[in-house]
C-alpha cells in the first residue's frame, strides 16, 4: 500500500478523533463544569478561572510535553501528538459559542465520557495521543518503577480532586465518572490499553522486516524458525515487544515491506528479565 496514502489515512482519523473528543469536551462535559484528566483538565480549570478559552490552554500547555517527546521518544509520535492537539484546540475553540446539549449532569459525564473515550481511542490507534502527560509518563515508566497507567492514574487523581476545590465535589465525582467511561471506551477502541504489546510477525522477508523495526522503533526482535503445518514451507517467525502507542507505526512498517505478512499482537502483563530499553530512532 502506498505509503503517501497511509499517512493521510493515518492524520484523517486523527482529525475523526480529535472532533468527536472536541463534541465530547465542549458539548457536554466544560458546560456543566466536568473535567477530563491530564492537560484537558488542568485547561478546563485554567479557563474557568481566569475566562480564557479552554482551547488555548490545552495548546499552550502541552507543547512543552511535546518538546519533550520530539526529543525523548520519536518524530513519528510526536508529529502525530501535536497535530491531535492542535486539531482538539482549534475545534473547542470553534464549539464554545454551541450551548451544551443537556444539563443533566448524569446524562453530560456519560455521554462526554463516551465520545471522549471515541475520540481519544482513534487518536491513540493510529499512533498520536491527546495528552502530554501520557509523554512524561512513557519517560517515567523507562525510568522508575511504574507502570504508564500507574503514573497517568497518579496524576488524575491530583488533577480530579483540584476539581472539587473548584466547582465543587459533586463534579468532581461527575468528572471521576466521565474519566471511567472514557478510559473503558477507549480500551474497546483500540482493543487493549495495556502500555506493553507482543508481536509475533511471519514474513518471507522477516529480516527486512527486523531491520526496519529496529532502526526506527528502536526495539529489539528475537527470530524464530518456523514451518507451516499444511504449507509444510520453512518460514522465519519475527517476535518483539512494543508499546501500544508503537503499533500503528509497527504495521504500516510491515504493511511497506510484505503486504501478506502474517501478525499477531498480543496484551503482555508482565515482562521480567532482559531489557526494553529503547535504541536511538532514525
Amino acid at each position: 500500500m502506498n505509503k503517501t496514502f497511509l499517512i493521510l489515512k493515518q492524520y484523517i482519523l486523527i482529525f475523526v478523533g480529535a472532533l468527536i473528543a472536541s463534541v465530547g469536551l465542549e458539548i457536554f462535559l466544560i458546560p456543566n463544569n466536568i473535567i477530563d484528566g491530564g492537560v484537558t483538565g488542568v485547561s478546563i480549570i485554567s479557563g474557568y478561572l481566569t475566562g480564557y478559552p479552554v482551547g488555548v490552554f490545552i495548546f499552550v500547555l502541552n507543547l512543552p510535553f511535546v518538546v519533550i517527546g520530539y526529543k525523548y521518544i520519536g518524530k513519528s509520535f510526536t508529529a502525530s501528538t501535536f497535530f491531535a492537539i492542535t486539531c482538539l484546540s482549534v475545534m473547542i475553540t470553534l464549539l464554545h459559542p454551541v450551548p451544551g446539549l443537556t444539563k443533566d449532569l448524569l446524562l453530560a459525564a456519560v455521554f462526554g465520557g463516551i465520545f471522549l473515550g471515541i475520540g481519544t481511542g482513534l487518536i491513540i490507534r493510529y499512533g498520536g495521543s491527546l495528552d502530554g502527560t501520557e509523554i512524561v509518563a512513557i519517560l517515567l515508566d523507562k525510568r522508575t518503577g511504574f507502570t504508564v497507567g500507574e503514573v497517568v492514574l497518579f496524576f488524575n487523581i491530583f488533577i480530579l480532586s483540584s476539581a472539587g476545590l473548584v466547582f465543587g465535589w459533586d463534579r468532581a465525582m461527575y468528572s471521576l465518572l466521565a474519566y471511567l467511561l472514557a478510559f473503558k471506551v477507549i480500551d474497546i477502541t483500540i482493543e487493549g490499553v495495556d502500555g506493553t504489546k507482543a508481536v509475533l510477525i511471519v514474513s518471507q522477508r522477516a529480516e527486512i522486516i527486523a531491520e526496519e523495526l529496529m532502526s526506527r522503533l528502536g526495539r529489539g526482535v528475537t527470530f524464530f524458525q518456523g514451518r507451516g503445518a499444511f504449507s509444510g514451507q520453512s518460514r522465519m517467525i519475527i517476535y518483539s515487544i512494543i508499546s501500544r502507542l508503537e503499533i500503528a507505526k509497527m504495521k504500516s512498517i510491515v504493511s511497506e515491506i510484505d503486504s501478506n505478512a502474517f501478525v499477531s499482537i498480543f496484551d503482555v502483563h508482565e515482562v521480567l528479565g532482559g531489557t526494553l530499553h529503547k535504541r536511538k530512532q532514525l
